[in-house]
């Protein structure tokens, strides 16, 4: 359960968050954790992981929806294709602000992932100590357009839509139709961002899964071959789009290791450090 929760004004529009664990104030020289979920997330969709994490780091949490889901406020439809870079440059430095997170490490995943990557590699926030991206996206491949599609049929035809509802509500149009009508957009087979990742100069974790159904190591290989920062790597059998659902123990094992091993991280709870 989270320590604390609500909605906050950040850049224009009422975001829902969570905390767990101490907030800044209560540990202003430590790093936050701060969560970046997928292209179909929200706070709620994230589970336990971030308390886990949290635990496994001693460090807090703090997890939010983005606009258009979960319980934030909506967004028109459709989405621009730059909504991942308009999220990282409008949005994530307020975000930042307003919690007075003076050091943190972003822990995103698929759509969360690249928005951290882009703020780390074309902000450069000094306040950014270290990266964990979870099935991150760098370009688009082919087989994330074929599952993308996919998606769009189950949501049309089966009982996605209602699943989804449990979680965004009011929201969950919006935030189906953003992500999937931005993907299926033929324009966004340009979408590229690994201009952003020479500048990316933190500690980075890329957690992939072998059996992921949206990208293929492929993404892994662009960052080896653009990123000039400390970056390690985690390929995971048995491991499809959701690595800390599909493999939790190994994933917070893991990403705990590389957090504990970040400057200004003190090594602890030796189930997952030591």
């Amino acid at each position: 359960m989270p320590d604390s929760e609500g909605v906050a004004e950040i850049a224009g529009a009422r975001l829902e968050y969570s905390w767990h664990r101490p907030s800044p104030g209560a540990a202003p020289a430590r790093p936050t954790l701060v969560f970046l979920h997928e292209g179909l997330g929200c706070v709620a969709m994230w589970r336990d992981f971030p308390e886990q994490l949290a635990v496994a780091t001693g460090l807090g949490a703090l997890v939010y929806s983005r606009r258009g889901y979960g319980g934030s406020d909506p967004v028109y439809v459709p989405r621009p294709l730059s909504y991942m870079h308009d999220e990282a440059f409008e949005t994530l430095g307020p975000l930042l602000d307003h919690f007075a997170i003076s050091s943190a490490v972003l822990v995103g995943h698929s759509d969360g992932a690249s928005i951290a990557a882009i703020y780390a590699g074309g902000v450069r926030d000094p306040r950014v100590r270290g990266l964990v991206l979870m099935a991150p996206h760098f370009i688009v491949e082919d087989i994330s357009v074929s599952s993308i599609a996919a998606a769009k049929t189950a949501f049309e035809t089966t009982g996605l839509r209602d699943k989804l509802a449990r979680y965004h509500g009011a929201n969950t149009d919006c935030a189906f139709w953003g992500w999937n009508g931005a993907w299926l957009d033929p324009e966004f087979r340009k979408w590229d961002i690994g201009e952003y990742l020479p500048g990316i100069s933190v500690p980075t974790l890329i957690i992939q899964g072998e059996n992921d159904e949206y990208g293929t190591v492929r993404q892994v290989e662009v960052a080896q071959e653009k990123c000039s920062c400390p970056l390690q790597v985690a390929l995971l059998a048995d491991c499809g789009h959701t690595p800390f659902r599909d493999q939790p123990e190994a994933v917070l094992d893991t990403a705990g290791r590389f957090i504990g091993a970040l400057p200004g991280v003190k090594e602890r709870q030796a189930g997952y450090l030591a």
